[in-house]
């Protein structure tokens, strides 16, 4: 089967890679001419792990290519992803649609094959239905099903999300648009991955609820930290706790400063503002939204207190180890080290940063903060260090090392990586989430 795959950012390239792996013909689309240009030449966009080398591969093979000409991309495809960008818009929170409306009035004016038209962006309800009415109005008069498949890829480990899925959710309304997603998904369907055929409209509400609920979940597990550094319990033993628990799971109950990434942050927002418009809000998820804000610059206050307070604070030198609001990614959306870095210089703290992928993507970000070549480097001369992202490179770090090197040896350990008692052995002053 022809699969076109409008966009090539993330959700669109890792997408059209796996499925050129499972054996289909994908084209990958896009209007920026220098990405098409540097994808053609191997060279991604985006950090994820495995990517670059299942992209050679399928080039290689004959089943992916890339062009900017969306007539000549989606031409004899059976499938046409929609695969854009949705940011939150402006001022409102709402999410921005131009982009995917845009796709498919281009799509609806130069289709010349009856073809399912899927959108694989995260949108809200109802925006299947205006998909449809565009293409309509388009002057297309082919046979065209308009189906909302969403993806629920993790960043960092996106490949194996896709290939081994939890499950598969398509929102069709008619037995075409049903019958060539089978198809598209057969290669899963063959190794038993749940599918779930649902209205059109319910595929996009599930979506942002899968996401709402993964972003209440950490929320929660971030104020029960606060509670346990009052009461004097122990975080990590109380996910461990709850966690055990079959109707509430292990997964993303991890203290920490707080969600960020191109998904929680601009998808709870946007369900916020479809509830309200629908005159049905959705008061918990307000609650998390307003919660997590708070929170990142609250861990920026953190590691000013591990300084001495704000009094002392000033002109003293923090290294932040982790940029990205995940490790395995370069992605800085909304990642909590941007207002954990805003809080520190506000205070007239110098700060120097590490990370192993975010750091290019970083500097516009945050340009008051210096970068360096290594995470020793960063902490040269630092009086304390805060680990902002778990990335394992920070995992077994030479404390002995980090004694002579900086000025002070203070840890802030904002992902409780370390075990108190060694990092104390050490003769550091340690800090961490919800612990002692």
């Amino acid at each position: 089967m022809k699969i076109a795959m409008v966009g090539s950012g993330y959700v669109g390239l890792v997408s059209g890679a796996c499925f050129a792996d499972f054996g289909h013909t994908v084209v990958c689309i896009d209007k920026d001419q220098s990405k098409i240009d540097r994808l053609r030449e191997g060279v991604m966009p985006i950090y994820e792990p495995g990517l670059d080398a299942l992209v050679e591969a399928n080039v290689n093979a004959g089943r992916l290519s890339f062009t900017t000409d969306l007539a000549e991309g989606i031409a004899g495809a059976s499938a046409i992803f929609i695969a854009v960008g949705t940011p939150s818009r402006r001022g409102d929170g709402h999410a921005d649609l131009s982009y995917v409306y845009a796709v498919a009035r281009e799509v609806g004016e130069a289709l010349a094959n009856e073809a399912v038209v899927v959108t694989k962006s995260t949108v809200p309800v109802g925006t299947g239905d205006e998909v449809e009415r565009i293409i309509a109005d388009s002057g297309c008069s082919l046979k065209v099903s308009v189906v909302s498949n969403p993806e629920f890829l993790r960043e960092g480990a996106a490949i194996g999300d896709f290939k081994r899925p939890d499950r598969i959710v398509i929102g069709a309304e008619d037995e075409f648009g049903r019958e060539v997603m089978r198809e598209v998904y057969r290669p899963l369907y063959l190794n038993e991955s749940p599918i779930l055929f649902t209205g059109r409209r319910t595929s996009e509400l599930i979506k942002y609820a899968a996401n709402a609920f993964l972003a209440t979940k950490i929320t929660f597990i971030n104020e029960m930290a606060d509670l346990c550094e009052k009461v004097g319990a122990d975080v990590q033993d109380v996910s461990r706790g709850i966690g055990m628990d079959g109707r509430i799971g292990s997964k993303f109950l991890h203290a920490g400063p707080g969600y960020g990434g191109s998904c929680f942050p601009k998808d709870t927002l946007a369900l916020l503002k479809t509830a309200e418009d629908s005159g049905a809000p959705t008061r918990i998820v307000e609650a998390v939204v307003k919660v997590n804000d708070s929170r990142k610059r609250a861990m920026g206050r953190k590691v000013i207190d591990a300084l001495g307070g704000v009094d002392t604070a000033r002109g003293k030198k923090v290294a932040l180890l982790g940029l990205t609001f995940k490790p395995n990614t370069d992605d800085m959306r909304d990642s909590p080290a941007i207002a954990i870095a805003q809080a520190l210089v506000d205070a007239g703290v110098q700060v120097t940063a590490y990370d192993p992928e975010g750091m290019e993507l970083a500097r516009p970000l945050m340009p008051e903060v210096t970068m360096c070549d290594s995470p020793y480097a960063a902490l040269e001369e630092a009086d304390a260090a805060a680990i902002v992202t778990e990335w394992d490179a920070f995992r077994a770090l030479d404390l002995q090392r980090l004694k002579t090197v900086m000025n002070a040896p203070v840890l802030v350990d904002l992902r409780n990586i370390y075990r108190p008692a060694d990092v104390r052995a050490a003769g550091f002053t340690y800090s961490s989430i919800g612990r002692d």
